[in-house]
């Protein structure tokens, strides 16, 4: 089955490096599509405001026909975690908080809810990370907590990427991937605090790992 990539995306430019961050993971033979949450109230816009915003991210990298989905819930984390169960897809992208300094990462206040038991993994884009004119992977940092899983991730993304894999702290890191703690129920993401420390500490895209469930890249 090919590797499933939604990111969540709403056209501000937070959501333009996750896109970018999604390209960088969607290697051959991934699908890659973009997904918006409409809430019933308080929403500015309607469905056809929205299918436009989704459509202009996706002539903006020349892949007008992406899939892209119009969800309607009261709340984006729980739209986007029913979408990622509808769809089979292993990963959802966030960019980082609204006004998050140049090159930092911070999850908003969804992807931060889906990395309290979320059920795929997590990947969070620093910002700014769209107007870097090429983005490379060398080496893929390791919290692995423990679980083999994230470990056999972190390996098959540097395959995939041509990189190499180096313990968190041990030297420089271009993408962290993260697994999640040992009590967290299997298939589960949950951060422990010092993985939520090195997640809120970080200058380089993350990768959180639900409990036990390998996300394969080759």
């Amino acid at each position: 089955m090919a590797l499933k990539i939604i990111v969540s995306y709403d056209d501000t430019d937070n959501d333009r490096d996750a896109l970018a961050l999604g390209r960088l993971l969607a290697l051959p033979g991934a699908e890659l599509s973009l997904a918006y949450v409409r809430h019933s109230f308080g929403e500015s816009l309607d469905q056809h405001a929205a299918e436009a915003l989704l459509a202009h991210g996706a002539e903006s990298i020349g892949t007008p026909d992406m899939p892209k989905y119009v969800v309607i819930n009261p709340a984006t984390s729980v739209g986007l975690g029913e979408l990622v169960e509808q769809e089979g897809a292993s990963i959802l992208v966030f960019g980082s908080e609204y006004r998050t300094a140049k090159g930092l990462v911070k999850p908003g206040i969804s992807a931060h809810k889906l990395l309290l038991g979320g059920n795929s993994a997590i990947a969070v884009a620093p910002a700014g990370l769209w107007s870097e004119s090429e983005l490379t992977v060398d080496t893929v940092g390791l919290i692995d907590e423990g679980d083999l899983a994230a470990r056999q991730t972190a390996e098959s993304l540097a395959t995939a990427l041509g990189a190499s894999v180096v313990e968190h702290g041990s030297g420089r890191v271009d993408l962290l991937v993260v697994g999640s703690r040992k009590e967290a129920p299997e298939g589960k993401v949950v951060l422990s605090a010092a993985s939520d420390y090195a997640v809120e500490a970080a200058n380089y895209p993350v990768l959180v790992i639900p409990r036990g469930r390998v996300v394969g890249f080759t």
